[in-house]
Protein backbone atom coordinates (compact mmCIF):
# COMPACT_ATOMS: atom_id res chain seq x y z
CA UNK A 1 0.00 0.00 0.00
CA UNK A 2 1.84 3.24 -1.07
CA UNK A 3 0.06 6.14 0.54
CA UNK A 4 1.09 9.81 -0.11
CA UNK A 5 0.69 12.70 2.49
CA UNK A 6 0.41 16.14 0.23
CA UNK A 7 0.90 19.13 2.48
CA UNK A 8 2.97 17.66 5.15
CA UNK A 9 2.91 20.35 7.50
CA UNK A 10 1.87 19.73 11.13
CA UNK A 11 -1.75 17.29 11.09
CA UNK A 12 -0.33 15.68 7.62
CA UNK A 13 2.87 15.52 9.08
CA UNK A 14 1.70 13.83 12.24
CA UNK A 15 -0.15 11.19 10.45
CA UNK A 16 3.18 10.50 7.88
CA UNK A 17 5.04 10.38 10.57
CA UNK A 18 2.83 7.89 13.03
CA UNK A 19 2.44 5.21 9.22
CA UNK A 20 5.91 5.56 8.84
CA UNK A 21 7.11 4.18 12.09
CA UNK A 22 4.37 1.32 11.55
CA UNK A 23 6.27 0.73 8.53
CA UNK A 24 3.71 1.53 6.01
CA UNK A 25 5.33 2.71 2.27
CA UNK A 26 4.63 6.50 2.99
CA UNK A 27 5.91 9.71 1.28
CA UNK A 28 4.93 13.50 1.78
CA UNK A 29 4.82 16.64 -0.41
CA UNK A 30 6.15 19.72 1.26
CA UNK A 31 7.85 22.50 0.66
CA UNK A 32 10.42 25.53 2.00
CA UNK A 33 12.47 24.76 5.24
CA UNK A 34 10.84 22.06 6.39
CA UNK A 35 11.09 19.86 2.99
CA UNK A 36 14.37 20.83 3.28
CA UNK A 37 14.98 19.53 7.11
CA UNK A 38 12.76 16.22 5.97
CA UNK A 39 15.21 14.92 3.14
CA UNK A 40 18.36 15.75 5.09
CA UNK A 41 17.08 14.96 8.45
CA UNK A 42 14.05 13.19 8.22
CA UNK A 43 10.87 13.50 9.97
CA UNK A 44 10.71 14.14 13.61
CA UNK A 45 7.61 13.83 15.86
CA UNK A 46 7.38 15.23 19.34
CA UNK A 47 4.34 13.31 21.89
CA UNK A 48 3.81 13.62 25.14
CA UNK A 49 5.29 10.38 25.44
CA UNK A 50 8.56 10.96 23.53
CA UNK A 51 10.19 11.36 20.83
CA UNK A 52 10.92 9.77 17.60
CA UNK A 53 12.50 10.59 13.97
CA UNK A 54 11.91 8.58 10.94
CA UNK A 55 13.17 8.52 7.22
CA UNK A 56 10.31 9.83 4.80
CA UNK A 57 10.30 10.14 0.78
CA UNK A 58 10.01 14.22 0.88
CA UNK A 59 9.84 15.60 -2.23
CA UNK A 60 8.35 18.76 -3.72
CA UNK A 61 7.71 17.25 -6.97
CA UNK A 62 5.22 14.93 -7.12
CA UNK A 63 5.76 13.57 -9.85
CA UNK A 64 8.76 12.24 -8.64
CA UNK A 65 6.67 9.64 -6.55
CA UNK A 66 4.08 8.30 -9.08
CA UNK A 67 0.41 6.71 -8.85
CA UNK A 68 -0.17 6.06 -5.51
CA UNK A 69 -2.87 3.70 -3.58
CA UNK A 70 -3.85 6.42 -1.54
CA UNK A 71 -3.31 10.27 -1.70
CA UNK A 72 -4.23 12.43 1.70
CA UNK A 73 -4.50 15.81 1.30
CA UNK A 74 -3.98 17.92 3.93
CA UNK A 75 -3.95 21.61 2.54
CA UNK A 76 -6.00 24.57 3.86
CA UNK A 77 -9.51 24.21 1.69
CA UNK A 78 -8.28 27.50 -0.30
CA UNK A 79 -4.92 25.95 -1.49
CA UNK A 80 -5.96 23.16 -3.31
CA UNK A 81 -7.55 24.17 -6.66
CA UNK A 82 -4.84 26.15 -7.30
CA UNK A 83 -2.52 22.65 -6.29
CA UNK A 84 -4.98 20.37 -8.53
CA UNK A 85 -1.83 20.07 -11.51
CA UNK A 86 0.65 19.28 -8.61
CA UNK A 87 -1.58 16.61 -7.41
CA UNK A 88 -2.91 14.97 -10.62
CA UNK A 89 0.64 12.74 -11.28
CA UNK A 90 -0.40 10.88 -7.76
CA UNK A 91 -3.45 9.86 -9.00
CA UNK A 92 -3.41 6.42 -11.08
CA UNK A 93 -6.40 5.02 -12.13
CA UNK A 94 -7.25 2.93 -8.75
CA UNK A 95 -6.05 5.80 -6.50
CA UNK A 96 -8.44 6.77 -3.54
CA UNK A 97 -8.13 10.65 -2.77
CA UNK A 98 -8.65 10.73 1.20
CA UNK A 99 -10.08 14.68 2.11
CA UNK A 100 -8.48 15.66 5.20
CA UNK A 101 -9.57 19.15 4.24
CA UNK A 102 -11.55 21.32 7.09
CA UNK A 103 -14.74 22.86 6.21
CA UNK A 104 -17.43 21.60 3.89
CA UNK A 105 -16.00 19.58 0.86
CA UNK A 106 -16.31 20.49 -3.01
CA UNK A 107 -17.42 16.89 -3.29
CA UNK A 108 -20.25 17.22 -0.79
CA UNK A 109 -23.27 16.06 -3.00
CA UNK A 110 -21.20 13.32 -4.58
CA UNK A 111 -23.57 10.43 -3.46
CA UNK A 112 -26.53 12.05 -2.35
CA UNK A 113 -29.69 11.63 -4.02
CA UNK A 114 -32.98 14.26 -4.43
CA UNK A 115 -32.78 17.57 -6.30
CA UNK A 116 -29.49 18.68 -5.28
CA UNK A 117 -27.61 15.52 -6.36
CA UNK A 118 -24.12 16.65 -7.72
CA UNK A 119 -24.60 19.55 -7.01
CA UNK A 120 -21.12 21.57 -7.39
CA UNK A 121 -20.50 24.20 -5.10
CA UNK A 122 -18.58 27.32 -6.04
CA UNK A 123 -17.78 28.88 -3.07
CA UNK A 124 -15.27 26.02 -2.45
CA UNK A 125 -14.29 24.60 -5.78
CA UNK A 126 -14.73 27.88 -8.30
CA UNK A 127 -15.10 26.17 -11.77
CA UNK A 128 -15.32 23.31 -11.02
CA UNK A 129 -11.91 22.72 -11.16
CA UNK A 130 -11.29 20.20 -8.12
CA UNK A 131 -14.74 18.42 -9.05
CA UNK A 132 -13.67 17.84 -12.98
CA UNK A 133 -9.71 17.37 -12.20
CA UNK A 134 -10.12 15.05 -9.38
CA UNK A 135 -13.60 13.49 -10.30
CA UNK A 136 -15.82 12.81 -6.71
CA UNK A 137 -15.90 8.89 -6.84
CA UNK A 138 -11.97 8.94 -6.18
CA UNK A 139 -12.88 10.32 -2.68
CA UNK A 140 -12.93 9.12 0.69
CA UNK A 141 -14.15 11.66 3.33
CA UNK A 142 -12.15 12.45 6.55
CA UNK A 143 -12.66 14.09 9.55
CA UNK A 144 -9.50 15.40 10.97
CA UNK A 145 -9.14 16.11 14.72
CA UNK A 146 -5.94 15.65 16.33
CA UNK A 147 -3.98 19.32 17.22
CA UNK A 148 -0.17 19.36 16.09
CA UNK A 149 2.72 22.08 15.36
CA UNK A 150 5.33 22.31 13.37
CA UNK A 151 7.80 22.65 16.24
CA UNK A 152 10.52 23.67 13.83
CA UNK A 153 11.68 22.34 10.44
CA UNK A 154 11.28 18.96 10.46
CA UNK A 155 9.72 18.40 13.66
CA UNK A 156 5.89 18.27 14.65
CA UNK A 157 4.52 18.47 17.87
CA UNK A 158 1.82 16.85 18.44
CA UNK A 159 -0.52 18.36 21.04
CA UNK A 160 -3.82 16.25 21.45
CA UNK A 161 -6.16 13.67 19.68
CA UNK A 162 -5.98 10.75 17.36
CA UNK A 163 -8.88 10.47 15.58
CA UNK A 164 -9.26 10.89 11.85
CA UNK A 165 -12.50 9.24 11.19
CA UNK A 166 -13.44 8.26 7.39
CA UNK A 167 -16.75 7.39 5.44
CA UNK A 168 -17.83 7.02 1.91
CA UNK A 169 -19.93 9.93 0.47
CA UNK A 170 -22.19 7.21 -0.32
CA UNK A 171 -22.16 5.90 3.01
CA UNK A 172 -21.01 2.62 2.53
CA UNK A 173 -18.34 0.28 4.28
CA UNK A 174 -16.19 0.11 1.32
CA UNK A 175 -12.72 -2.42 1.18
CA UNK A 176 -10.93 0.54 0.34
CA UNK A 177 -12.01 2.57 3.75
CA UNK A 178 -11.45 -0.73 5.64
CA UNK A 179 -8.02 -0.79 4.49
CA UNK A 180 -6.96 2.95 4.94
CA UNK A 181 -8.61 2.48 8.97
CA UNK A 182 -6.15 -0.49 9.48
CA UNK A 183 -3.14 1.00 8.26
CA UNK A 184 -4.12 3.99 10.37
CA UNK A 185 -5.03 1.59 13.13
CA UNK A 186 -1.88 -0.06 12.85
CA UNK A 187 -0.21 3.32 13.42
CA UNK A 188 -1.64 4.12 16.94
CA UNK A 189 -4.23 6.07 15.18
CA UNK A 190 -8.15 5.81 15.49
CA UNK A 191 -9.96 5.58 12.11
CA UNK A 192 -13.73 4.86 12.72
CA UNK A 193 -15.50 4.01 8.95
CA UNK A 194 -18.67 5.97 9.54
CA UNK A 195 -22.13 5.68 7.29
CA UNK A 196 -22.76 9.57 7.82
CA UNK A 197 -19.23 11.46 7.51
CA UNK A 198 -21.54 14.40 6.82
CA UNK A 199 -22.54 14.43 10.14
CA UNK A 200 -19.51 14.44 11.73
CA UNK A 201 -17.82 16.81 9.11
CA UNK A 202 -20.91 19.22 10.34
CA UNK A 203 -20.58 18.91 14.13
CA UNK A 204 -16.55 19.84 13.59
CA UNK A 205 -17.78 22.83 11.24
CA UNK A 206 -20.25 23.78 13.63
CA UNK A 207 -17.49 25.39 16.00
CA UNK A 208 -15.19 26.41 12.91
CA UNK A 209 -17.58 28.41 10.99
CA UNK A 210 -18.79 30.42 14.20
CA UNK A 211 -15.11 30.41 16.40
CA UNK A 212 -12.86 31.58 13.72
CA UNK A 213 -14.00 34.54 12.21
CA UNK A 214 -15.34 35.80 15.76
CA UNK A 215 -11.63 35.37 16.81
CA UNK A 216 -10.13 36.62 13.94
CA UNK A 217 -12.50 39.99 14.38
CA UNK A 218 -11.69 39.91 17.83
CA UNK A 219 -8.41 38.79 18.10
CA UNK A 220 -9.83 36.87 21.31
CA UNK A 221 -9.60 33.05 22.47
CA UNK A 222 -11.93 30.70 22.67
CA UNK A 223 -12.30 30.99 25.91
CA UNK A 224 -13.13 35.04 26.08
CA UNK A 225 -15.63 34.06 23.05
CA UNK A 226 -17.48 31.30 25.18
CA UNK A 227 -17.38 33.64 28.40
CA UNK A 228 -18.24 36.68 26.87
CA UNK A 229 -22.18 36.81 26.91
CA UNK A 230 -22.03 39.12 23.25
CA UNK A 231 -20.11 37.04 21.55
CA UNK A 232 -20.81 33.73 23.21
CA UNK A 233 -24.35 34.98 21.40
CA UNK A 234 -23.47 35.74 18.50
CA UNK A 235 -21.47 32.41 17.69
CA UNK A 236 -24.45 30.57 19.31
CA UNK A 237 -27.06 32.23 16.37
CA UNK A 238 -24.56 31.67 13.83
CA UNK A 239 -25.18 28.06 14.96
CA UNK A 240 -28.22 27.71 15.07
CA UNK A 241 -28.50 29.30 11.62
CA UNK A 242 -26.29 26.63 10.49
CA UNK A 243 -27.44 23.86 12.03
CA UNK A 244 -31.28 24.96 10.03
CA UNK A 245 -29.26 24.59 6.71
CA UNK A 246 -27.45 21.33 7.91
CA UNK A 247 -30.64 19.74 8.60
CA UNK A 248 -32.52 21.23 5.52
CA UNK A 249 -29.85 18.77 3.98
CA UNK A 250 -30.71 15.85 6.26
CA UNK A 251 -27.83 16.28 8.54
CA UNK A 252 -28.44 15.17 12.31
CA UNK A 253 -26.40 16.61 15.27
CA UNK A 254 -25.70 14.07 17.85
CA UNK A 255 -25.31 17.01 20.73
CA UNK A 256 -27.41 20.33 20.92
CA UNK A 257 -25.88 23.87 20.40
CA UNK A 258 -24.83 24.69 24.41
CA UNK A 259 -22.79 21.34 25.12
CA UNK A 260 -20.50 22.03 21.35
CA UNK A 261 -20.29 25.74 22.80
CA UNK A 262 -19.24 24.32 26.19
CA UNK A 263 -16.98 21.90 24.71
CA UNK A 264 -15.01 24.83 22.72
CA UNK A 265 -14.71 26.43 25.92
CA UNK A 266 -13.32 23.45 27.87
CA UNK A 267 -10.23 23.70 25.20
CA UNK A 268 -9.60 27.43 27.04
CA UNK A 269 -7.37 30.23 26.28
CA UNK A 270 -6.99 28.47 22.56
CA UNK A 271 -5.81 31.01 19.41
CA UNK A 272 -8.24 29.53 16.39
CA UNK A 273 -6.30 28.69 13.63
CA UNK A 274 -7.81 31.40 11.81
CA UNK A 275 -6.17 33.57 14.50
CA UNK A 276 -3.20 32.27 13.98
CA UNK A 277 -3.40 32.75 10.45
CA UNK A 278 -4.13 36.35 10.82
CA UNK A 279 -1.28 36.94 13.18
CA UNK A 280 0.85 35.19 10.85
CA UNK A 281 -0.02 36.77 7.65
CA UNK A 282 -1.15 33.76 5.54
CA UNK A 283 -4.21 33.84 3.81
CA UNK A 284 -7.68 33.05 5.86
CA UNK A 285 -9.39 30.10 5.59
CA UNK A 286 -12.87 32.19 4.88
CA UNK A 287 -15.02 30.13 2.42
CA UNK A 288 -15.03 26.57 3.48
CA UNK A 289 -15.94 27.37 7.03
CA UNK A 290 -18.21 30.06 6.61
CA UNK A 291 -18.94 31.20 2.71
CA UNK A 292 -19.87 27.75 1.49
CA UNK A 293 -22.67 27.58 4.42
CA UNK A 294 -23.99 30.06 2.90
CA UNK A 295 -24.14 28.82 -0.10
CA UNK A 296 -25.71 26.16 1.04
CA UNK A 297 -28.64 27.83 2.94
CA UNK A 298 -29.03 29.54 -0.09
CA UNK A 299 -29.77 26.22 -1.51
CA UNK A 300 -31.97 25.08 0.51
CA UNK A 301 -33.98 28.26 1.11
CA UNK A 302 -32.38 28.75 4.66
CA UNK A 303 -31.77 32.48 6.01
CA UNK A 304 -28.71 32.93 7.60
CA UNK A 305 -28.34 36.81 8.80
CA UNK A 306 -26.24 36.82 11.66
CA UNK A 307 -23.70 34.62 9.43
CA UNK A 308 -24.03 36.85 6.67
CA UNK A 309 -22.83 39.47 8.78
CA UNK A 310 -19.97 37.71 10.36
CA UNK A 311 -18.75 37.07 6.81
CA UNK A 312 -18.75 40.11 5.32
CA UNK A 313 -16.90 41.65 8.12
CA UNK A 314 -14.37 38.97 8.22
CA UNK A 315 -13.84 38.78 4.25
CA UNK A 316 -13.06 42.80 4.52
CA UNK A 317 -10.72 42.16 7.65
CA UNK A 318 -8.94 39.72 5.54
CA UNK A 319 -9.01 41.76 2.39
CA UNK A 320 -7.18 44.77 4.48
CA UNK A 321 -4.99 42.70 5.37
CA UNK A 322 -4.24 41.40 1.88
CA UNK A 323 -4.99 37.89 3.29
CA UNK A 324 -8.24 37.36 0.89
CA UNK A 325 -8.61 38.25 -3.04
CA UNK A 326 -10.72 41.06 -3.51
Amino acid sequence: MRICVFGAGAIGGYMAARLARAGAEVSVVARGPHLAAMQARGLTLVEAGGSFTVPVRATADAAELGPQDYVVLTLKAHSVPAAVPAILPLLGPESTLVSGVNGVPWWYFHGLEGPLADARLASVDPGGVQWDAFRPERVLGCVVYPAAEVAEPGVVRHVEGNRFSLGEPTGERSERALRLAAALEAAGLRAPVRPRIRDEIWVKLWGNLSFNPISALTLATLEDICADPGTRGVARAMMLEAQAVGEALGVRFPIDVDRRIEGAAAVGAHRTSMLQDLEAGRPLEIDALVGAVQELGGLTGVATPVLDAILGLIRLRAREAGLYPS
